[in-house]
């Protein structure tokens, strides 16, 4: 006798999305743009490196805290070479708005860190 015919019909799959139930834990979470977070694209994460190069160059202040980090020159370099493996690494694979952000990124990140180094 198949489970069927015994009355057995296995599980019922019932999708609450977007229906503004309540979240249970361990349930998926929403996208991040549905999370109020930026989509995903290389130009946030070469911003964000940007970022990060200058905060430790000590020109910009934490977003959370407010408060400048102390300038840790060693910290901006490694961010800087790692934007310039970036660059290197995707040579012909970005758009032109990539890869001209990527290069004003760089020149002005390596003339901030000239400055900070004297």
């Amino acid at each position: 006798m198949s489970s069927e015919q015994q009355g057995d019909r296995g599980f019922i799959v019932v999708d609450k999305r977007g229906s503004g139930a309540a979240e249970e834990p361990g349930a998926a979470k929403p996208p991040e743009a549905e999370r109020g977070l930026p989509k995903a694209e290389f130009a946030s994460l070469a911003i964000s490196l940007g970022h990060s190069a200058l905060y430790h160059l000590g020109l910009v202040a934490d977003p959370e805290s407010g408060k400048k980090g102390a300038r840790n020159l060693a910290l901006a370099r490694q961010t800087i070479d790692i934007l310039e493996m970036l660059e290197e690494k995707t040579r012909g694979n970005l758009s032109a708005d990539e890869a001209r952000l990527l290069e004003e990124l760089l020149y002005d990140l390596r003339m901030r860190f000239v400055e900070a180094s004297k």
